[in-house]
């Protein structure tokens, strides 16, 4: 039977017992509510991507436009929400292209990534503790970024790729 170690608001911790092979052990999960990242494309074949402080990491890191799915409302809901909230896009095309599981070693969270076209520009709503600058980069300078050494959003990396891949058709 598992064992909750902690509940918080977004995520909580469960430790389950597993039996592998022959040996009895344990495994520690963290329990995370959906989430959603958003690869946008702007007319002129530019990405957005947002810069944001992350406490874990004591960081600023480049990501994409991302956030949890709230009680009620769907994946794509929440994509569309969590784009116009910290970058102030809205897009009238929306391709679903993956789910994913971010690190499955130690979390059941799952991740819906959304590609976003036909953009248009109105004014972000931040949260009061969210510090975000938005930028529009090239495929060139995602490329470039990539050859750095800078610290990246595994989430953003993932989906940059996605769309380096794509736009290079």
């Amino acid at each position: 039977m598992p064992r909750w170690v902690y509940r918080g608001r977004t995520l909580s911790v469960r430790v389950d017992p597993v039996r592998v092979g022959r040996l009895d052990t344990t495994r520690e999960v963290v329990v995370r509510v959906p989430a959603v990242a958003v690869i946008a494309e702007t007319q002129e074949g530019t990405v957005v991507v947002i810069k944001q402080y992350r406490w874990a990491v004591q960081d600023f890191l480049w990501e994409l436009p991302a956030g949890k799915v709230d009680p009620g409302e769907s994946a794509l809901e929440a994509a569309q929400r969590e784009l116009r909230e910290e970058t102030g896009y809205r897009a009238k095309s929306w391709e679903f292209v993956a789910d994913i599981y971010p690190s499955p070693g130690y979390t059941d969270e799952k991740l819906s990534l959304y590609f976003a076209t036909d953009l248009s520009l109105g004014a972000p709503a931040l949260e009061a503790d969210e510090e975000i600058s938005t930028e529009l980069w090239t495929r060139r300078q995602v490329i470039e970024f990539f050859n750095r050494s800078t610290p990246l959003n595994g989430i953003a990396y993932a989906g940059l790729q996605w769309w380096v891949n794509r736009s290079g058709r």
